[in-house]
């Protein structure tokens, strides 16, 4: 699996953190999580899928927490890894990121998760702001038109 980013560093315990995110598309444009704490940045809505939950469950209720939109996931484009630190847990973390071609399909509401907001972006915009270098290459790979 390919690596983005930063390569582990020596000596460091890393926890396996697998997740799903949405490139979700409306449109021209694509829906774009800006995140402000612990650190302003802009990310593909998903996250970590929980204990006893699959990759596409997680992905529609990540996508809705973050956006407060459903969506229709069409088909999975790959995944990537990447080392970080999390300090909203206090961990390193080996991400496995799942990225997949979604539809937006309805606003329920505003984004339940306190500190996100849902932003609409050409791919191209979306491409030069989202904050990992993993979520880049997927979304310039797509050539959404």
């Amino acid at each position: 699996m390919r690596r983005y980013g930063s390569p582990p560093v020596p000596g460091v315990t890393y926890t396996d953190r697998p997740g799903a995110y949405g490139i979700i598309r409306h449109g021209r444009d694509i829906l774009i999580t800006e995140q402000t704490d612990p650190f302003p940045e802009f990310q593909l809505p998903g996250g970590g899928i929980d204990q006893g939950e699959n990759a596409i469950t997680a992905l529609h209720r990540e996508a809705y927490e973050e956006t407060g939109w459903s969506v229709a996931i069409e088909r999975k484009l790959g995944a990537f890894v990447r080392f970080t630190y999390m300090p909203e847990y206090d961990l390193c973390a080996r991400k496995i990121c799942h990225i997949y071609l979604c539809t937006a399909v309805l606003q329920k509401s505003e984004p339940l998760e306190p500190g996100h907001t849902a932003v609409w972006m050409s791919p191209s915009t979306a491409a030069q702001q989202v904050g990992n270098p993993g979520d880049r290459a997927f979304i310039s790979a797509l050539r959404l038109r």
